[in-house]
């Protein structure tokens, strides 16, 4: 039997409405999801949606830009690193993710971590424009060589690209756009 495929959802940016907290608990609770990424634009917005959730599905929430008052508020939520908060705050040991967009990021974090985001790997579904950084040639030479195995394939990603990443040597895959659809 194959191992199973984990995959991340990330929160819509924009998005702020009653029903977000359900669809993230029900994400995780049905298994579809492993874990949700919560990304806001606004910092008291992900604040309020943490707010909302039960706290028995914490540990597998991770916030974007997280501050120091959030890890102390909810000490069982990771912290996703970008390149608006490259570290994270004093004495922070849980869940520690980042987002990455070079193979070269994704060496350097994965002695800091516990995984990456490297995008994006194909046509952005969220993001017009946003184009794919990666042929296929060197994504299947990274896993090969084992560098994708604490890496989690963002950007395009859909259900029937899944295999594709998993073959290619992807650790799991993360979804915005279509995650939410």
């Amino acid at each position: 039997m194959a191992e199973p495929f984990p995959l991340i959802a990330i929160t819509l940016p924009g998005a702020s409405s009653l029903g977000e907290a359900a669809a993230v608990v029900e994400a995780l609770d049905s298994g579809a999801f492993s874990r949700v990424h919560i990304r806001k634009d606004a910092h008291a917005d992900a604040v309020s949606l943490l707010r909302a959730l039960p706290t028995r599905i914490h540990d597998k929430i991770s916030l974007h830009n997280a501050l120091a008052a959030d890890v102390s508020e909810f000490p069982h939520i990771g912290v996703h690193l970008t390149g608006r908060t490259p570290s994270a705050p004093a004495g922070f040991t849980g869940v520690l993710s980042r987002s990455c967009h070079s193979l070269a990021e994704t060496d350097a974090f994965a002695s800091e971590g516990d995984y990456a985001f490297l995008s994006p790997v194909y046509d952005s579904l969220s993001k017009p424009g946003y184009r794919a950084a990666f042929s296929m040639a060197e994504l299947a030479r990274a896993g090969a060589e084992g560098r994708l195995g604490r890496v989690f394939a963002l950007g395009g990603v859909t259900p029937a690209r899944l295999r594709e990443l998993q073959m290619l040597g992807f650790a799991g895959a993360a979804m915005l756009g279509a995650a939410w659809k």
